[in-house]
């Protein structure tokens, strides 16, 4: 069971990323998908959860109105597009998965980890 996360990378203020979660090594049906986010010092943080039909998401207020996450077709492949983006949102970036149908914003509610992309918005 693996969650590959990609797509960071440095981008000015005001500019766009799109992060990339893809699962392998089993089905993800009836897991909820999240995104987390860890700034240096700082706790980790939610940003956004996803259902496994896609058909319901959640996000932070901290991002509301500039992200947007959503399911690819093949429903194992989970994007956050990050636009507006701020100096605040520079941190290391975490997608998570947790079985159920809730949307879920603790980490201690998810027990499967990918390894963090880094985001780095210059002011």
């Amino acid at each position: 069971v693996q969650l590959q996360a990609s797509g960071g990378g440095l981008v000015q203020a005001g500019g766009s990323l799109r992060l990339s979660c893809a699962a392998s090594g089993r089905t993800f049906s009836n897991y909820v998908m999240g995104w987390f986010r860890q700034a240096p010092g700082k706790e980790r943080e939610f940003v956004a959860a996803i259902s496994w039909s896609g058909a319901r998401t959640y996000n932070a207020d901290s991002v509301k109105g500039r992200f947007t996450i959503f399911r690819g077709n093949a429903k194992n492949t989970v994007f956050l597009q990050m636009d507006s983006l701020k100096p605040e949102d520079t941190a290391v970036y975490y997608c998570a998965g947790s079985q159920g149908q809730w949307l879920k914003s603790v980490p201690d509610d998810y027990n499967v980890w990918g390894q963090g992309t880094l985001v780095t918005v210059s002011s």
